[in-house]
C-alpha cells in the first residue's frame, strides 16, 4: 500500500482537480474546448487527493461513463469518438478560415489530427450481452 501523500500535496492535487473540473464544464458548453481530457485529469488528481470527489466523478451522470470506461481498460465509446471528431472538424474549419498565418493553422489542425488518430486507436467498451 502506497504511503499517503503529505497534506500540502493533497491540497495541491485537489485544487488541480477542481481547476480541471471547471475546465471540463466549460468544455461541455464551449464548442472546440475539450472535455474528456480535463475529466480524466480531474479524476486522476481526485483519486490521489479526495476519495469523495473521485467517487462523485465516477457516479456523475455526464462524466461517470467516460471515467468508468477509461478505468476499465482505457476504452473510449464510439459516441465520444464521433463527438470529438465532429467538434475538431468544426474547429479545423474555423481555424482554417480565421488563422492569420498558414503555418499556425497547420499546427493547430495537425495537432487535432494527431489526437484524433490516437483517439480512434483506443479500444471501445465491450457491449453488454
Amino acid at each position: 500500500m502506497p504511503r499517503p501523500l503529505p497534506l500540502a500535496a493533497r491540497w495541491l492535487l485537489l485544487a488541480f482537480a477542481a481547476l480541471c473540473l471547471v475546465l471540463a464544464v466549460i468544455g461541455v458548453i464551449v464548442p472546440g474546448m475539450p472535455t474528456t481530457v480535463f475529466v480524466l485529469m480531474a479524476a486522476w488528481a481526485a483519486a490521489r487527493s479526495s476519495p469523495r470527489l473521485h467517487r462523485w466523478l465516477l457516479e456523475h451522470r455526464l462524466f461517470g461513463p467516460i471515467l468508468r470506461n477509461w478505468e476499465n481498460g482505457r476504452t473510449v465509446s464510439r459516441r465520444a469518438k464521433w463527438s470529438a471528431t465532429a467538434a475538431m472538424a468544426f474547429c479545423a474549419v474555423v481555424i482554417a478560415l480565421t488563422a492569420h498565418k498558414g503555418w499556425l493553422a497547420g499546427l493547430g489542425i495537425g495537432s487535432m489530427a494527431v489526437v484524433l488518430a490516437w483517439l480512434w486507436r483506443r479500444p471501445e467498451p465491450a457491449v453488454p450481452d
